[in-house]
């Protein structure tokens, strides 16, 4: 069912003229140049200079139980907390590696924290992933996984087999690993689970087949990415258009717009905060009894940062996208210290902070009526400083583009036969060593499964870690 466009009731088309750009490094540390300078004397400090008759700002509550319940509050600056993780199908390692070491604690943790709290809540985007991990789950374990789903805890965003990329794919072949990753999720959750958004944030750029095709004609209602070019971001900010209507089609018109925007994010790819939990670091200590007591200071630099980009983002909402690779895999250390933080901001009141998803933040985007920029364009390439722009994975290792473009064609002939030869899997019986997760009974199921990770924005793209970059 297509997504219904209350955001464009009220757009102004805006220029998109662009003038000088900031320091290349202000948008990929994605801090806006802020450094934290206290505005308070921290507790611990003052306790350790003498001044013992102080009573510290903040204690824990008598019975150690955080309030994390909230929403949206009028007049406030609202503060989407997006618990979220970037599993990348295959980069350094394989997809089944990754899924071995890594992501399969990603996804049991976060589903055992979620259970601990119905405010609480996780976004989550690859469907490769994901299939792996509840293949191997008990009938009891996948009853709680749909109870989280159907109660909006769980919320699948984008949906495709992986996080494709946008430059070296088909469309065809972003079609069916989407595709893929949506059958999945209607199949095992139902309408409960389809996503009403994309969450692109790590490719290297982003066509305007994205934004019309897999975006709005698809059904989806928005589009976030976090990766961008420096100098783009850096005007956008500064102008508080860092979030607009993307028009991907001018001749199928506003049937073809989605909201659209870049992260305001963090870190090298832009896609987190400042704030990280997944070690044992940089955790919010509360409790006064202890010398490293530090939470004044955490809600101090809480409320400076909300406040910054406040000044950078149009209306009062703004989404704050919580992890990065791979992060959440003891998802009780991200958990336990955004309680905490929920709790204290609002107990002190500048700034009102919330669990939330994507999917919610732009529910209060509609909500404010604004008029909004209208961008038609393609977003390529990007730059992370002059003169370094990742466009050489357009071209790079061409053999292995090659070899997806033509095991596509394979599959396209290998399902006419299917039809026409009324051939099952059954029939086969050559079942596949290593198979991908199914999906459907086609004989041709894993080879779908597989080729969808092959168009992974690490993968197709023919990206390692030096970025394979043109100066």
């Amino acid at each position: 069912m297509k997504a219904t466009k209350m955001l464009v009731a009220t757009i102004t088309l805006l220029s998109s003229t662009t003038t000088a750009f900031e320091n290349p490094e202000d948008v990929m540390g994605r801090t806006g140049g802020y450094e934290y300078i206290s505005s308070i004397e921290h507790w611990c400090d003052a306790h350790g200079n003498g001044k013992k008759n102080i009573d510290p700002p903040y204690i824990p509550p008598t019975d150690w139980k955080y309030n994390t319940t909230g929403g949206p509050v009028e007049g406030k600056i609202n503060v989407h907390l997006v618990p979220h993780t970037h599993d990348d199908t295959g980069w350094q390692i394989t997809v089944d590696q990754y899924f071995y070491q890594d992501v399969y604690y990603v996804i049991d943790t976060v589903v055992s924290q979620l259970q601990k709290d119905p405010n609480r809540k996780f976004m989550y985007v690859e469907t490769g992933f994901f299939a792996r991990w509840w293949d191997q789950q008990t009938s009891k374990k996948q009853t709680i996984v749909k109870g989280l789903v159907k109660s909006g805890q769980l919320e699948f965003i984008n949906g495709g087999w992986c996080m494709h990329d946008e430059a070296a794919p088909l469309y065809t072949e972003m079609v069916d690993q989407t595709t893929r990753g949506h059958q999945f999720l209607k199949r095992n959750f139902g309408s409960d689970a389809v996503p009403r958004g994309t969450w692109q944030i790590d490719p290297f750029g982003h066509s305007n087949t994205q934004a019309w095709l897999m975006g709005a004609e698809a059904g989806m209602e928005s589009m976030f990415w976090g990766r961008t070019d420096f100098q783009d971001f850096n005007i956008r900010k500064n102008e508080s258009r860092l979030e607009w209507i993307w028009e991907g089609s001018q001749s199928l018109g506003s049937s073809a717009q989605i909201f659209a925007g870049e992260l305001y994010g963090g870190g090298g790819g832009g896609y987190g905060t400042w704030i990280g939990f997944d070690g044992a670091g940089n955790q919010v200590q509360d409790d006064p009894s202890r010398h490293d007591y530090n939470v004044d200071k955490m809600v101090d630099q809480f409320v400076q940062n909300a406040q910054k980009q406040a000044a950078h983002t149009a209306t009062e909402h703004q989404m704050w996208a919580c992890g990065s690779d791979f992060q959440y895999q003891n998802a009780d250390h991200w958990y336990r210290n955004l309680d905490k933080l929920i709790h204290y901001i609002n107990q002190n009141g500048t700034v009102n902070a919330f669990y939330s998803t994507p999917t919610k933040y732009v529910d209060q985007k509609k909500k404010a009526q604004k008029t909004w920029e209208v961008r038609r364009d393609d977003i390529f390439p990007l730059a992370d400083a002059g003169h370094h722009y990742w466009s050489g994975y357009f071209t790079s290792r061409p053999a292995l583009k090659r070899q997806v473009r033509f095991a596509t064609n394979f599959l396209s002939s290998a399902r006419q036969l299917e039809v026409v030869a009324q051939v099952n899997a059954a029939d086969v019986g050559l079942p596949t060593t290593r198979p991908s997760p199914p999906v459907g009974i086609s004989w041709t199921d894993s080879l779908e499964g597989t080729i969808g990770v092959a168009t992974h924005h690490d993968g197709m793209s023919g990206k390692c870690w030096s970025k394979t970059m043109n100066a």
